[in-house]
């Protein structure tokens, strides 16, 4: 599949709000988002007394913890968790540039996915800008190990995940989920897959102070004997590898750009998807920024390389 051209930025045309709970701090939490102009990308801002205000960019190079889920910030200080889910559904919606205020240190679980975020996202309507496009394209492979677990980007003509994981559980066993990444592709196949766990480790995590919004709302639990516990089953059959892939997505949401390549991940995770994008992004012969251009009348688009910026949101 080619790649999906687009080729201005883009921003929402209204702003929306959303409450709901972390599922790690267990606390109420909203969340304001706001339209912004070309070139702000995502921004995050802390408007609860017990933070001082200062923006968060949605990059990479804020990326302040990786257990369990994805943080941006200090975590002694300004921060944000859980960022991943709401990253994925702006990536995945092609939404390049919003403003968004949260009254807490960590964006509401929802359902578990990101089917809510999606939802309002459409409703809201999404609004076209006058300012290029850039995207990040992978010109050679690049490859990151982690004891078992390894994750590569190589090039393609297009955006294309390919997520694998493996569990030592007949629930999931060895599952694997491939697709070019399209905003239909990603609100039909990847958004609503949720989050899952295993009710062993349930007491483990409320020790150490995570999990305490979790419950069958939002999760996918699976009991002491291997089956998965919530009245309604899974939304697809391999639903746990697809929620693996929105992590991805969410995560590689982080580069400032969009990538044109292929990500593949084995038994990946936040740790090894912040790893392997920052392992690409520090090796410059790796990728090119690139935009579309038109070419003559009644001969579609083309992508070209650019200068780009020295305060480029993908230069580490």
């Amino acid at each position: 599949m080619g790649i999906e051209l687009l080729e201005y930025q883009t921003t929402l045309k209204s702003s929306l709000s959303l409450s709901g709970i972390g599922v790690h701090s267990g606390k109420a939490v909203s969340i304001h988002f706001s339209p912004a102009d070309a070139d702000t990308g995502v921004v995050f801002q802390r408007v609860d007394a017990e933070a001082s205000g200062r923006m968060i960019r949605a990059l990479a190079s804020e990326v302040g913890e990786t257990d369990l889920c994805t943080g941006l910030g200090d975590v002694k200080g300004d921060h944000v968790a859980t960022v991943e889910h709401l990253m994925a559904a702006l990536l995945g919606m092609g939404i390049d540039n919003v403003s968004i205020e949260i009254d807490g240190a960590e964006v509401p679980i929802m359902d578990g996915s990101a089917a809510s975020f999606v939802e309002a996202f459409r409703q809201a309507g999404i609004r076209t800008l006058d300012e290029k496009r850039r995207y990040i394209r992978v010109v050679k492979p690049v490859r990151i190990d982690a004891g078992s677990s390894w994750a590569e980007f190589r090039p393609y003509d297009g955006t294309r995940f390919e997520v694998e994981i493996d569990f030592d559980t007949p629930t999931i066993g060895r599952q694997s989920f491939a697709a070019d990444m399209t905003a239909e592709v990603f609100a039909k196949e990847v958004a609503r897959a949720r989050t899952f766990g295993f009710i062993k480790d349930v007491e483990r995590l409320w020790a150490a102070g995570f999990a305490l919004g979790s419950s069958l709302e939002n999760s996918v639990v699976i009991g002491e004997d291997h089956r998965v516990i919530n009245m309604e089953g899974l939304r697809y059959p391999d639903e746990f590898v697809r929620h693996k892939m929105l992590d991805a997505v969410g995560d590689l949401a982080l580069a400032g750009a969009r990538f044109i390549g292929c990500f593949h991940s084995y038994r990946g995770g936040h740790r090894l998807n912040a790893a392997a994008l920052r392992h690409l992004l520090t090796d410059h012969s790796a990728f090119e920024i690139v935009e579309t251009t038109r070419r003559e009348r009644g001969r579609g688009a083309e992508m070209i390389a650019v200068n780009a910026p020295v305060y480029a949101p993908w230069v580490l």
